[in-house]
């Protein structure tokens, strides 16, 4: 899992304005809530942000004007059409508490030889982690697997520590026959009216 390290400093401004001037001067508005404490208001230097949240579930020590506070992303808000971060809502965890986040679950190894598909049920696994060893991902083999088979949480496995937050029986993954696209009705129509 990985750490990073970000300055972060209290704002009082709040709205459309004063986001904008966030940031025009490279950060990024943000909250930090969590442990029923008052929600409080920051910002974040943007590019040194942006990397961090390259990584899933990333855990961020924010120094806040002195005071550090760990925290993991919790929404985070993009512009629709050139994708910079507009605003960051932040967890506040501590070492040794368990948080629930969803990590990618990625396939290894190959489908057997055929006419195989992958399906992609859930991208993602709900899981359960310590928040200081959230894992980024989670890998699953599909060696050899054929149409029909079906991969479940419960079959995933999961780092020490980590645990499912899901329906064990869940289908995460399944393999489909791939299958000839069948003719429209008007190919069809076509065909027929040819034969005659």
């Amino acid at each position: 899992m990985s750490e990073v390290k970000l300055a972060a400093e209290t704002r009082t401004e709040f709205g459309k304005g004063a986001a904008r001037r966030i940031r025009r001067d490279s950060k990024v508005p943000a909250v930090v809530y969590g442990h029923g404490a008052e929600p409080v208001h920051i910002t974040l230097p943007g590019h040194e942000l942006q990397l961090a949240l390259r990584t899933p579930n990333v855990l961020l020590t924010l120094d806040i004007e002195g005071r550090i506070e760990l925290a993991i992303p919790k929404a985070v808000q993009r512009d629709a059409i050139k994708g910079f971060l507009e605003h960051v809502d932040l967890l506040t965890v501590k070492r040794g508490e368990k948080v629930t986040v969803e990590v990618f679950v990625q396939t290894e190894g190959e489908l057997a030889p055929g006419s195989f598909l992958l399906e992609h049920v859930l991208n993602t696994l709900t899981v359960e982690a310590e928040a200081t060893h959230i894992p980024e991902s989670v890998t699953v083999s599909i060696a050899g697997l054929e149409a029909g088979a079906s991969i479940h949480a419960k079959d995933i496995p999961l780092p020490k520590g980590t645990t499912l937050a899901i329906d064990e029986d869940a289908v995460v993954l399944q393999v489909l026959s791939a299958q000839a696209e069948e003719p429209t009705e008007g190919e069809a129509a076509g065909t027929e009216a040819a034969e005659a």
